[in-house]
């Protein structure tokens, strides 16, 4: 009879519960972290060719600043970046040298607030009352030679 207590309280019954309850969460934090990275990415990606785009406009002449950020947010809204009324677009004439010559340009720089869906709260939760969960700016810029 004791022996067979004792082979029970060493039995490895629900060892394996145990280890699937510490390892399941880092599972998952890495599985969300791959998702939001990667949306991240993509969202860069979405930025630095719409930066492209309005510098692609803006030498164009007759071109308005009006219609370069139409043409920005509008892209934004086709590469389906969440807010693109919140990107802020910034057009600058400039000079660029080429061959020794200075021929006229237009840089246009657009920034965004990216926020993390998943991983911003947490941090939150994580470290309470500081920045961390903040949005990040992301930034693209693109300079084209005025036609």
């Amino acid at each position: 009879m004791r022996s067979k207590m004792i082979a029970r309280m060493r039995g490895e019954r629900g060892a394996a519960l145990i280890e699937t309850a510490f390892v399941f969460p880092l599972i998952m934090l890495v599985c969300i972290s791959i998702f939001e990275f990667g949306r991240a990415y993509q969202h860069w990606q979405v930025l630095t060719n719409a930066a492209r785009e309005g510098a692609r406009i803006a030498v164009l002449p007759g071109t308005t600043d009006d219609d370069v950020t139409t043409r920005v947010q509008n892209y934004l809204s086709a590469g389906r970046v969440t807010s693109p009324s919140e990107a802020t677009v910034a057009i600058d004439p400039t000079e660029i040298s080429i061959g020794g010559n200075t021929r006229p340009a237009s840089t246009v720089t657009v920034s965004y607030p990216f926020e993390f869906i998943v991983l911003q709260p947490v941090a939150q939760l994580v470290v309470s009352g500081s920045t961390v969960g903040a949005p990040i700016t992301m930034a693209a810029t693109a300079t084209m030679r005025d036609e």
